[in-house]
């Protein structure tokens, strides 16, 4: 899909689909927090922990918001 096709349907998700919203605000709330601990000069063994959880579960957001992205796309060509 072509990267400005791709966002306009990002930007009209996040105005239709209240679980797209969510999900990208919840992405945004773990990538701030990532920020957050990566600015650090150095990481506890705790907070190399909360490192690895926030990356899975940012990771797991981005999957879950791709689904939806791929399901809007499959019910356009249909």
């Amino acid at each position: 899909m072509e990267r400005n096709a791709l966002e306009q349907l990002k930007a009209h998700l996040m105005e239709s689909n209240e679980e797209f919203r969510k999900l990208v605000d919840q992405h945004t709330d773990y990538a701030k927090k990532l920020d957050a601990l990566e600015a650090l000069p150095h990481l506890t063994e705790q907070e190399q922990m909360e490192e690895v959880r926030l990356k899975k579960l940012k990771l797991r957001l981005k999957d879950q918001m791709e689904a939806i992205l791929h399901q809007y796309r499959a019910r356009q060509v249909a």
